[in-house]
């Protein structure tokens, strides 16, 4: 699994304004930025994220996938 790869299941299944990843090829960091996260809880957000894995995270495909999820607004105060 690549970056690239990985980034592009994110983004296919949450619409980004930002999709950042970082990753060894089996640990990753991600930050990622959407509208769709507006009023929802960190476990939450995380959740879509995940649902956007399919079964990549239990086939250990992804073995550790560790994010910042932010909306617009809160990725432009944070600068």
């Amino acid at each position: 699994m690549t970056a690239d790869d990985l980034k592009s299941m994110i983004q296919a299944g949450l619409a980004c304004t930002h999709c950042a990843l970082e990753g060894d090829g089996r640990h990753w960091y991600a930050t990622i930025v959407s509208a769709e996260f507006e009023g929802k809880r960190a476990i939450q957000r995380h959740k879509m994220v995940y649902a956007t894995l399919g079964g990549k995270i239990h086939t250990d495909e992804v073995h550790a996938l560790s994010m910042k999820t932010l909306t617009p607004a809160e990725w432009q105060a944070n600068g």
